[in-house]
């Protein structure tokens, strides 16, 4: 299996960490976007990472196709019987037209070429297809880590965040999206994790690589001791929230 041309990498050296710790996204956001997609035979999950999207929408959809321009993470990737993973680059999916009722990219949009993107999105998408961008942005903790884990991630990771987070953070309303939208529910990822699970997960940041290599682990460890004291009993599971962003909508319609 090769590596498909360039694409920005920030994820390929922590791919075994990102399928342990990166959150699956809701039932009730594959449910709404299988309503209302036209038809439940095909989705495609674009830089699907190690499957936390891909492997809920095979509960939903008869075929799931989950492409990442990343082979550590496809190699890292949840199996699924329902779910077909390759190495490709979401610009050129090498499926071919008219065959997906449904392409979603979560947590990816950002790193895209988006117009090459929307063109291969046009070209693989059947009569009144469904195109979701999906974004989840700063966790919400409750109770006091709640400012440490603020702190970490504004203050101290701030200047080590790549430009492209800040699409992330706006919920992708800055990004083009030219297509007839839908309007979007309010939804989370919601869970309860310890105290360890919270640390696997932003150890997974790309920003915590960036700090690590000007800056050594230090800061990484300060932080860790610091939440750990605030957060009390380490199995102690307290409330994770991201709220989600979505930009949904109908391909083909204008």
């Amino acid at each position: 299996m090769t590596e498909p041309r360039a694409f920005k990498d920030h994820f390929s050296t922590a791919a075994a960490s990102y399928a342990a710790h990166r959150p699956r996204y809701s039932a009730a956001l594959i449910d709404y976007l299988a309503d209302l997609a036209p038809a439940t035979a095909c989705a495609l999950d674009c830089g699907c990472g190690t499957g936390q999207l891909s492997v809920p929408l095979a509960g939903r959809f008869a075929r799931v196709l989950a492409t990442d321009a990343s082979a550590a993470q496809i190699a890292n990737a949840e199996p699924h019987s329902g779910v077909e993973y390759r190495v490709a680059l979401a610009e050129d999916s090498g499926l071919p037209p008219a065959s997906v009722d449904l392409a979603t990219v979560a947590q990816a949009a950002h790193w895209l070429d988006l117009e090459r993107f929307y063109a291969e999105v046009q070209r693989i998408a059947r009569p009144g297809a469904v195109l979701a961008l999906i974004s989840y942005g700063v966790l919400q903790v409750e109770g006091a880590p709640a400012p440490l884990v603020e702190h970490f991630y504004y203050q101290v990771l701030g200047p080590w965040w790549p430009a492209e987070r800040r699409h992330v953070e706006e919920g992708y309303r800055s990004l083009p999206f030219p297509f007839a939208e839908c309007r979007a529910p309010a939804l989370a990822i919601e869970v309860r994790w310890t105290l360890a699970e919270l640390l696997g997960y932003i150890d997974t940041w790309s920003a915590v690589r960036e700090l690590e290599k000007a800056q050594g682990r230090d800061p990484v460890e300060h932080f860790t001791i610091e939440l750990a004291a605030a957060w009390g009993d380490p199995e102690r599971r307290r409330p994770v929230r991201w709220p989600l962003a979505l930009r949904v909508g109908r391909v083909g319609i204008p």
